[in-house]
């Protein structure tokens, strides 16, 4: 069953988070995820706050996904996101 990587992101620093960029997707590629939605414009429509950013990436399955949050290559760019970024992230399981 595929699973679903889920980001609501706001950037603080801008040129600090662009190495994470390269480096996050770089790994995304490599453990066979695929960007569904990558930060086009969210509209609340429930709730609060509105997102500021927001990512969606498939993964084949919820293990797969794990493997790529924790993986080597994911770990070395995730200090870059938290340092220059809020946000939550939120792992999904669904029919795709």
């Amino acid at each position: 069953m595929p699973a679903y990587f889920i980001a609501e992101v706001e950037v603080a620093n801008p040129a600090g988070y662009e190495p994470y960029r390269a480096l996050a997707g770089a790994s995304i590629a490599q453990y066979g995820g695929k960007f569904l939605v990558r930060g086009g414009t969210a509209e609340l429509i429930e709730g609060s706050p509105a997102p500021k950013r927001v990512v969606v990436i498939e993964f084949a399955d919820a293990a797969a996904a794990k493997r790529w949050y924790n993986s080597p290559e994911y770990q070395k760019a995730l200090p870059i996101r938290l340092a220059n970024s809020t946000g939550r992230a939120i792992l999904v399981e669904g029919e795709g």
